[in-house]
Formats: structure tokens, sequence, C-alpha cells
């Protein structure tokens, strides 16, 4: 899948995005403008049985832009800084 936004993400063929509930969804709407409503794009990610898959792809693959996994770019931060907290804590 690729995203025809101002970021190009290009996922291969045969994963787990291809069960994800965005695929054939513009793109567009993942990738809205700043201060515009992310709802819709949460909406489509809402029950998608790969949602948690793709929260860990942007994780893992420190995604800046977008909607990913049903959480926005700040949401996937807080969720970044918790687990260097947890780390950090379990380390000692």
């Amino acid at each position: 899948m690729a995203f025809a936004t101002d970021v190009a993400v290009e996922l291969p063929a045969g994963n787990w995005w291809d069960e994800a509930n965005c695929l054939g969804v513009d793109p567009d709407l993942f990738f809205p403008e700043r201060g515009a409503s992310t709802r819709e794009a949460k909406a489509v990610c809402r029950g998608c049985i790969v949602s948690d898959e793709c929260l860990e792809y942007a994780l893992q693959n420190s995604e800046k832009f977008g909607i990913w996994g049903g959480m926005s770019e700040r949401e996937r931060r807080r969720v970044r800084r918790q687990r260097a907290l947890t780390r950090r804590a379990a380390a000692g």
C-alpha cells in the first residue's frame, strides 16, 4: 500500500496490511492537515483486526505523520514515553 501524500509509505504485499480496514480507503484520510479532525480515520481503525500490528509498525519505524493503529503521532509519543519509563523501571 502506498499513501499518496507528502509522506510516501511503501508497504510490500503479503503481510498484515493486506487485512487492514483501511485497504482501499483514500490515504489522505489518515494524513489530515494539522488541526484537522482525526475522527473519521480513527473510526476506520476501530475494530480493525490488525490495528495492533499497524500501531507496532508505526512505533518501531518512528512514523511521524498520520494515523496508525488508531493513534495520532501525539498519542504514539505518549506510548513510546510510557514504554521507555517501563523499561527504565524494569532495569532497576
